[in-house]
């Protein structure tokens, strides 16, 4: 599949799981494809990094389920700064949890069971913020034969899981040839259907030698809905080992928050173009060192 004709199945308002973690492997041809779009009022649920604030910036958003929103480097490493535009404007709804509370969230989602059980959140702030808190007495003694009071974290399902790895197959099947599968397998099996943006795409009897090694082989086509071939797709993030991070492209797009002309002319010159060959052409064709 291409980008667009991903996100033409989707409709505004539903629910998003977009895999990575901060900056890294983010699925960004086919977050560029929803700037493309008319979609809006959508809920994502991530470990987030700039596709975030990318989304929230341009009003594609109107829920946010996080762990953290973070572009990994600088000064605003802990803090996307578009992420927190729009969340002090009270442009998003928030749910907050824990970074293994959002993990149990999707896997209970993908185990197809309500909750699960966890100490995860107990003696934190939470609750304070959280209208989806609770908390559930275990039917069965803990340690010292006493019956615990856990948080219940609830099953985040998804309409739809996007995710970007390293190689894949044609038929769905796709692998990681990096440090970390982080939780893209989770999310596409919690949702209702995933798509798999890659690096490259190989003949499935050519996957696992691409992938080096059978374990590296985590997203299963029985959960996967579409792939899209998308060389350098994780642009600007990372995507080791096949290309690292484009400092100097998210440097500018990180002062663009306090900069809106600056924010325009990103979505102008770059992350609104009509396609994501033009995208992947203006970033080759930038000079040196320099986002313009």
């Amino acid at each position: 599949m291409t980008e667009d004709e991903v996100i033409a199945r989707w409709w505004s308002g539903m629910t998003v799981g977009i895999g990575g973690w901060g900056s890294r492997r983010k699925p960004m041809s086919l977050v560029r494809a929803i700037l493309r779009s008319d979609l809006s009022d959508l809920h994502v649920v991530s470990f987030g990094g700039p596709e975030v604030g990318m989304l929230a910036a341009a009003g594609k958003l109107s829920r946010l389920t996080f762990a953290f929103v973070a572009p990994d480097v600088g000064p605003a490493a802990v803090l996307e700064p578009h992420f927190r535009a729009a969340r002090q404007s009270g442009a998003l709804e928030c749910t907050e949890l824990d970074e293994g509370m959002l993990l149990l969230g999707l896997q209970a989602a993908a185990w197809r069971v309500p909750f699960l059980p966890t100490r995860v959140g107990l003696g934190s702030d939470l609750p304070l913020v959280n209208d989806g808190w609770a908390t559930v007495v275990s039917p069965f003694p803990g340690p010292g034969g006493v019956a615990e009071t856990l948080v219940a974290q609830k099953a985040i399902h998804l309409d739809a899981a996007l995710v970007h790895l390293n190689v894949a197959d044609e038929r769905g099947n796709a692998a990681y040839t990096g440090p970390d599968l982080y939780f893209d397998d989770l999310l596409c099996e919690a949702a209702t259907a995933a798509y798999v943006s890659a690096e490259r795409v190989v003949r499935s009897g050519e996957l696992l030698a691409a992938a080096g090694d059978v374990a590296r082989l985590r997203v299963n086509r029985l959960f996967t809905d579409g792939v899209v071939e998308a060389p350098n797709g994780a642009h600007p993030t990372s995507c080791e080992p096949d290309h690292g991070r484009d400092e100097v492209f998210q440097q500018e797009y990180l002062a663009s928050a306090k900069d809106p002309d600056l924010w325009r002319s990103l979505l102008d010159d770059y992350l609104a173009l009509s396609s994501e060959a033009d995208y992947q052409a203006a970033v080759a064709a930038r000079p040196e060192g320099d986002v313009r």
